[in-house]
């Protein structure tokens, strides 16, 4: 008996080894990359009508709408409440506790608003709430009477090595069915955090009054996680709302009214370019149309703080930028190529873990890939293998109107692994120091399907 029971777990353990061996075989850099067959059987990509109740506004006399919070420190101890009160400014405090029906302590905010055109917006209100206790659930109050609404969040864990943490990624969300399908999946996810890769309501796609009124209707549809766990917005094509025939010439005019960042905490100069800690990882948030070339200072300030990076206490070196830098896609091919010539260097030298980004309608993953070594003399002209680069993951496939980029370009690049065209989100869960678990989910039709995973290997550990 116990011979046999032995023979069984030795070939149980076999084929355990093998099969261990054979998915990570499949992610290695440099083997051949796929193409996903499946074709997407999309819903309309047309903007949920203004009457749906997924932009329903609260009930109540200037009650609180486009309820998002951020995070409003360096290391997770302190948050941004934002929300519009649409008829008057009202009050702009915050009342928060720990325990449920008990606000214990108040913050003070402000307000502002603004006109695009001929719309004058709601009045937008900003609280930054500071002191918070890590790893730990608050409740918060806003608005009076009985508009007032209530919501809660939770404070990550202490900025450790082997802290675990779940982010979900989403990119050019905008306000479709689609768009809908993604949100309400990436809701059911356990992820904690949103990583968001620019392109918010694509507002920018109507004219007039219209431009300011689907900013509104995005910012009541993404409430329902917004209100509830922080989002980390990066700025895309979609927000520099530049539109001379109206007027409006000043860039990401309607975005910086209404979304706030934590930029200062970073000595950052601007609201657009910034940095974060949270958990175990270090997030680096760049902006793709603001200056970067040498001594602008988005360059000075990413010289600075990728100095800063401690990984021993941050393994995890995570970047987001709209436009990616690498990219199979025929949508707006190459045209992250001018930042990887000035940053792709940068990236190698510090070990960047993993570069999220967006605008291309499509998934892709990489493998490790550089091209570090081009210039116009080399004769390098095609990426190679690197062990030392960052993957670079382009999920610009929220769910907005502007549909799917389902041509990619043939052969797939050997720097390319897996790319389809649908809709969907991503999840990066940190185990610890050493490893973190990813995975690229499909929406068909409706559905959450997990299309693409694999174990990321830190690059510093």
């Amino acid at each position: 008996m116990f011979p046999d029971l032995n023979a069984r777990m030795q070939t149980l353990l076999l084929n355990l080894i093998i099969a261990s061996f054979v998915f990570l075989s499949s992610i290695k850099d440099g083997n051949a990359g796929i193409t996903s067959s499946f074709i997407r059987s999309e819903w309309p990509s047309v903007d949920i009508p203004l009457d749906h109740e997924a932009f329903a506004v609260p009930k109540g006399h200037n009650a609180p709408q486009q309820v998002h919070i951020t995070q409003g420190d360096y290391d997770g101890k302190a948050v941004i409440v934002s929300w519009v009160t649409p008829e008057e400014p009202g009050s702009s405090k915050v009342q928060y506790g720990t325990s449920e029906n008990k606000n214990q302590f108040s913050a003070e905010g402000t307000v502002n608003s603004y006109t695009f055109y001929k719309y004058k917006s709601g009045y937008i209100h900003h609280c930054l709430i500071e002191g918070l206790e890590h790893n730990t659930k608050y409740y918060y109050r806003i608005g009076s009477g009985d508009s007032a609404r209530e919501f809660w969040f939770e404070t990550p864990p202490k900025v450790e090595p082997d802290t675990p943490y779940k982010f979900g990624i989403i990119g050019d969300l905008g306000q479709t069915f689609n768009s809908l399908s993604t949100l309400d999946h990436y809701m059911k996810s356990g992820a904690q955090t949103v990583l968001f890769v620019g392109d918010l309501s694509y507002a920018d796609r109507y004219k007039y009054n219209d431009v300011g009124l689907r900013w509104d209707t995005w910012g009541r549809f993404v409430e329902r996680s917004t209100a509830y766990q922080p989002w980390i917005w990066s700025i895309g094509n979609h927000e520099i709302d530049y539109m001379p025939y109206m007027g409006e010439v000043v860039p990401f005019k309607s975005f910086l009214h209404r979304y706030t960042t934590p930029y200062l905490a970073s000595n950052s100069s601007s609201p657009l370019w910034y940095a974060i800690r949270r958990a175990s990882a270090h997030i680096i948030v760049l902006s793709s149309y603001s200056p970067f070339v040498k001594y602008t200072p988005q360059w000075v300030w990413l010289a600075e703080e990728l100095q800063r990076v401690d990984r021993k206490k941050t393994p995890w070196l995570i970047v987001l930028m709209h436009v990616p830098l690498y990219s199979s896609n025929e949508a707006h091919y190459m045209e992250g190529e001018s930042m990887r010539a000035v940053f792709e260097s940068w990236f190698i030298q510090y070990k960047v873990d993993v570069i999220f980004a967006g605008h291309v309608h499509a998934y892709e993953r990489s493998y490790r890939f550089s091209n570090v070594n081009y210039n116009i003399t080399s004769g390098n002209r095609y990426p190679v293998p690197d062990k030392a680069a960052p993957v670079y993951i382009t999920v610009g496939d929220g769910g907005n109107q502007e549909g799917l980029a389902a041509r990619f370009l043939e052969p797939q690049p050997e720097y390319s692994a897996f790319r389809e065209a649908s809709y969907g989100h991503s999840t990066l869960e940190i185990k610890n120091r050493t490893h973190a678990i990813y995975h690229w989910n499909r929406n068909d039709d409706g559905k959450k399907v997990p299309t693409d995973s694999f174990v990321l290997h830190n690059q510093y550990w």
